[in-house]
């Protein structure tokens, strides 16, 4: 199980995109994201992302998403 698609969609809310991994990572973290969100958000393999539809299928790709959507 991964996590839950609502809870990053509120750790993401109110992003200023486009932005890359680490501006997303400290963004979540301001948000109230747990430590190992904020790092997996870190280690995305892509420099900038667009939207938040970008970030969620990246994290997709990635096999970490689970949960309500």
């Amino acid at each position: 199980m991964g996590y839950d698609v609502t809870q990053v969609q509120k750790t993401l809310a109110g992003f200023n995109y486009p932005g890359g991994p680490q501006e997303l990572a400290d963004h979540a973290s301001s948000n109230g994201a747990d430590q190992q969100l904020v790092d997996t958000l870190k280690g995305l393999d892509k420099e900038q992302f667009d939207g938040p539809n970008a970030v969620m299928s990246k994290l997709s790709e990635a096999g970490v998403l689970g949960g309500s959507s």
